[in-house]
């Protein structure tokens, strides 16, 4: 798995990146309707989704492959639901949201238990996972308290997380440009 997370570095910044912006939008404009957050949420989770299967579909063990594929399939499926069909209801968005934060924290926090004797700072993408996960839970136990306090959620969450991937990816580059220049001919 760090092989393919270290070759493809720049693409778990590209996800950070999306999730900043997505979180930055989100808190500039808090008071969007239902229908702006399901389409926001779609266009985020369709671009993530898609992130994650390019990333699967790239060289590496199989199980490291399923992994990235599962998170895309997943992304992709919330995405377009959410495209599809934006006049869902504030409390069937939230369970889409909810259940996507869930399987997503658990898969990354599985994959830092699994990377954990092999790269240091493996924190990183368990922190990742810890906040989905967080939110997911915080999702499905408080699901009344309206639409306006999902935005600063999901915003914060993507922040967060989108931060984190930043980190993290940039430490795989490092992780990467090691690699490589330990293979060049001297």
């Amino acid at each position: 798995m760090l092989e393919l997370l270290s070759r493809r570095w720049h693409m778990v910044v590209l996800r950070g990146v999306v999730a900043v912006l997505f979180g930055v939008v989100a808190i500039a404009w808090p008071g969007i309707t239902v229908l702006s957050l399901a389409l926001l949420f779609g266009a985020y989770t369709l671009l993530d989704g898609i992130s994650a299967l390019t990333m699967g579909f790239g060289h590496g063990t199989r199980s490291d492959r399923m992994y990235m594929v599962l998170l895309g399939v997943l992304g992709v499926a919330a995405g377009l639901i959410s495209l599809i069909w934006p006049q869902i209801t504030v409390i069937v968005l939230l369970v889409i949201i909810a259940v996507w934060a869930i399987v997503a924290g658990v898969t990354q926090i599985a994959a830092a238990i699994r990377l954990r004797k092999v790269i240091r700072n493996e924190w990183f993408l368990a922190l990742t996972g810890a906040v989905a996960l967080v939110l997911g839970v915080l999702l499905i136990v408080q699901p009344a308290e309206g639409a306006i306090a999902l935005v600063v959620a999901i915003a914060t969450f993507a922040l967060a997380w989108g931060l984190v991937l930043i980190v993290l990816g940039l430490r795989l580059r490092t992780i990467a440009n090691r690699t490589a220049s330990a293979g060049r001919p001297a």
